[in-house]
């Protein structure tokens, strides 16, 4: 079988790197994931990796922290992530390389797109943490903007749902799956998929967005290869 995309963004939420504990990082889970991450770069494709916080850290959960300072320790929370998913890869044989929007020498490389591009083409994984390394964006908004900078073939968002429903189907058991939708659907209906701002870019870049379930990790070399699931979001 034919791969369909040569380069993708893989947007991974820290939720997903919890497995069953719920918070902090299940490396049996994290090792699962990192698997077909691997079988996807044996055949070929080059692969971004931008990662979330969750598993470790929501934002202002005090409720009065200062919202620059949280997403701060939230961007610090995608470099513990990104991290543990190098270490892991690179356990398996992969070479892989983490870049931070926000420098740390001593532990990453700075964010530089075409050094970024150049370890594409030397067959390594380039995981980005940091977000997009400022405050009031979300790392779906850093997915789609590493997507666009790196010239991504899609933009893969593994979530713990097999697609986007018009509610949530875990609260109503008529929950309606939608096999594609536009980026403007996206923005104008709030699917909660993501925020505004990141369908916004992936639309304006003409970037397709494949949002499936993670809870079989294969479905990554499934959706490399074009198969039919989730749903596509695309114009």
């Amino acid at each position: 079988m034919e791969k369909k995309y040569n380069r993708i963004l893989l947007k991974l939420s820290g939720e997903v790197l919890a497995g069953e504990k719920k918070q902090g990082i299940d490396f049996d889970t994290v090792t699962s994931i990192c698997k077909v991450i691997k079988e996807c770069s044996d055949i070929g494709v080059q692969i971004g990796i931008v990662v979330g916080g969750g598993n470790f850290w929501r934002g202002r959960s005090s409720g009065n922290m200062d919202r620059t300072r949280a997403d701060h320790i939230g961007m610090l929370a995608t470099v513990m992530n990104s991290l543990a998913i190098a270490d892991t890869l690179e356990q398996l044989g992969v070479p892989v390389r983490v870049q931070t929007a926000i420098e740390m020498r001593q532990i990453a490389e700075p964010y530089i797109r075409n050094k970024a591009i150049r370890h594409f083409e030397k067959g390594r994984v380039v995981v980005f943490g940091c977000g997009t390394g400022s405050p009031f964006f979300s790392t779906d908004t850093a997915a789609s903007l590493r997507a666009a900078e790196i010239r991504a073939d899609i933009m893969l968002k593994a979530t713990n749902v097999d697609g986007v429903y018009d509610k949530d189907p875990n609260k109503f058991p008529d929950a309606r799956k939608f096999k594609t939708l536009s980026h403007a659907d996206i923005v104008k209906k709030g699917y909660g998929v993501m925020d505004s701002t990141a369908a916004a870019m992936c639309k304006d870049n003409d970037i397709p967005i494949l949002v499936f379930n993670l809870q079989d990790p294969s479905n990554i070399l499934k959706a490399v290869y074009g198969e039919e699931i989730g749903t596509i979001v695309i114009d």
